[in-house]
């Protein structure tokens, strides 16, 4: 891994010399992340919202798509009804950055995708850079496991959902478990005393979510 993360700071010490914001990013990134918006949408949309105006324009899918909020290093788009996207530059060294990307649909509950990616648009792989969080972590740990009523309740959350967002105000990445709200109320009730109360909350140091 400290291999990897060398090789990773010195490619970007020399293809990452020159500063640049999201706003550049965003507009500059390959049709094939957002396929519902080509460059010159992308563009308008950061002239509206530049513009004090609703940064909103109809998409190649016939809906229509939102520029929410964009800082230099931070971007939420609501793409569709039903899916957003966040970016977020982050620092590595030198004064160079690379791009995380959540992209979350509702289906019918939140689910969320990360990637990572150059400033240059190249994918990155995320084993070095991110742990995807297990189910286990948001299941309280001094509970009775043997109980039937764990074991009961633990049999309804045959499926793992999570939303992860991304912090427009500092290097944080949460992580919400959504898969109860998949279920009915009477199951959410059976499941919810023995689940942690609060999301996980990664932090990126140096090189890594952690």
């Amino acid at each position: 891994m400290k291999r990897y993360i060398l090789t990773l700071c010195a490619f970007f010490s020399m293809i990452g010399m020159y500063a640049q914001d999201m706003k550049t990013l965003f507009i500059a990134m390959p049709d094939q992340y957002i396929p519902q918006l080509e460059t010159a949408w992308r563009k308008d949309l950061v002239d509206l919202y530049e513009s004090g105006k609703e940064a909103r324009l109809q998409n190649t899918m016939t809906g229509y798509s939102q520029l929410s909020k964009l800082t230099p290093d931070y971007l939420l788009l609501k793409v569709t009804e039903r899916s957003t996207v966040e970016m977020k530059m982050l620092p590595l060294v030198n004064n160079t950055h690379i791009i995380a990307m959540v992209t979350t649909i509702e289906g019918p509950v939140a689910d969320s995708r990360i990637d990572f990616f150059s400033t240059e648009w190249q994918p990155l792989a995320s084993s070095d850079l991110f742990t995807p969080v297990s189910s286990e972590w948001f299941i309280k740990e001094n509970i009775d496991k043997n109980s039937d009523e764990y074991k009961d309740a633990l049999a309804r959350l045959d499926i793992d959902l999570v939303q992860y967002q991304l912090s427009p105000d500092n290097q944080t990445l949460t992580a919400t478990y959504t898969t109860p709200l998949y279920l009915t109320e009477p199951e959410q009730k059976k499941i919810m005393p023995f689940l942690k109360e609060t999301p996980k909350v990664y932090v990126w140091e140096k090189f890594h979510f952690k």
